[in-house]
């Protein structure tokens, strides 16, 4: 088979300098003739990726991170060329779903094991995304992030805490597959799941499955000073599907309008786009090398994460009940 790796020098925090040489040691050559090619600006793996497909490659490597996955896997979509992963990005979002080790090593010899299954794939406003996007806190973060000269998740953690409760939200008008109609939100974030975390753990749709023909819609309502360590929590738990600020569906499109132009973000890349944002599911269309041991569904928490879950919830809505009273009281004596 033919393999060709597409390798971005700058993504993430790992040096690549050694990559090529545990390439060539760990690589089945029984069962690959491979190739190494070097990005050299934003968009080259795209055009790399597919010149490889129209020239019959069978597999393509994106060597990087989520915005290098997408930069290829958008290049293969309805090709018979399939996409492998070596995660070396800071979040490595749709690797950590499909189970795809961080380790280099190990991400070599899953290689081998050459286990490809046709998955779905996203569009928002008609550009592919493979694993989250979305409009709000997320992409407000993203694009301060990427407009700022020092990168890694210290300073994107920093910049989470720094500007998280000062975020208001926004109102949404949101149409969907529902016969309900036009409905409006007022949100922190609204964010559509092909797969099921951000990157680094955090779950932002822990149901999100990449073989089930949906999107995972989540709404998350503004919180205050008090919710933020249950909703970090709730993300890193699995859990946020069931936290109490929280709405979450699925849909195969929706179709979301603001009140102004913004950003918005996909597979961690922001973008400024208009008022109307329009995003939808394609079935099954991408070749993906996955570990087989993955069902690619859904990720469920445990006993004592789903125990801990219903523990926070408790005391948020008798916070919430003794905050509301309190009001009430003081109203009356006033």
């Amino acid at each position: 088979m033919k393999i060709l790796f597409i390798l971005n020098p700058i993504s993430g925090a790992i040096k690549k300098a050694g990559i090529p040489k545990m390439i060539d040691k760990y690589l089945d050559h029984t069962k690959f003739n491979h190739d190494i090619v070097y990005t050299e600006y934003a968009g080259h793996a795209t055009e790399i990726a597919r010149k490889a497909s129209k020239e019959g490659v069978d597999i393509v490597v994106a060597v990087g991170g989520d915005g290098t996955i997408n930069e290829v896997g958008r290049a293969l979509i309805h090709t018979n060329t399939a996409m492998a992963i070596i995660p070396c990005g800071s979040g490595n979002g749709l690797a950590r779903h499909l189970r795809i080790p961080i380790n280099i090593r190990k991400s070599i010899e899953l290689i081998n094991q050459c286990e490809i299954r046709l998955l779905d794939y996203g569009t928002i406003n008609d550009r592919p995304f493979f694993c989250t996007c979305g409009v709000g806190f997320d992409a407000f973060i993203s694009m301060k992030f990427a407009k700022g000269k020092k990168r890694g998740k210290l300073r994107y953690v920093k910049l989470v805490l720094s500007e998280g409760l000062r975020y208001k939200g926004e109102t949404y008008k949101v149409i969907d597959d529902s016969e309900d109609g036009p409905k409006e939100h007022f949100a922190y974030l609204i964010s559509c799941a092909n797969a099921s975390q951000y990157g680094n753990n955090a779950y932002i749709a822990p149901q999100a499955s990449m073989a089930d023909g949906l999107l995972d819609v989540i709404i998350m309502e503004p919180f205050g000073f008090l919710d933020a360590p249950q909703m970090g929590f709730d993300m890193m738990n699995k859990t946020l599907n069931k936290s109490c600020k929280v709405r979450t569906y699925t849909t195969k499109h929706i179709n979301v309008q603001r009140e102004q132009p913004g950003p918005v973000h996909f597979d961690g890349d922001p973008m400024e786009m208009g008022r109307e944002i329009d995003i939808k599911i394609v079935e099954k269309g991408i070749n993906i090398l996955v570990n087989p041991v993955t069902d690619t569904k859904k990720v469920k928490p445990n006993a004592v994460q789903n125990t801990i879950c219903q523990l926070f919830n408790y005391i948020t809505s008798f916070h919430k009940g003794i905050s509301t009273g309190g009001k009430r009281l003081w109203r009356k004596l006033s």
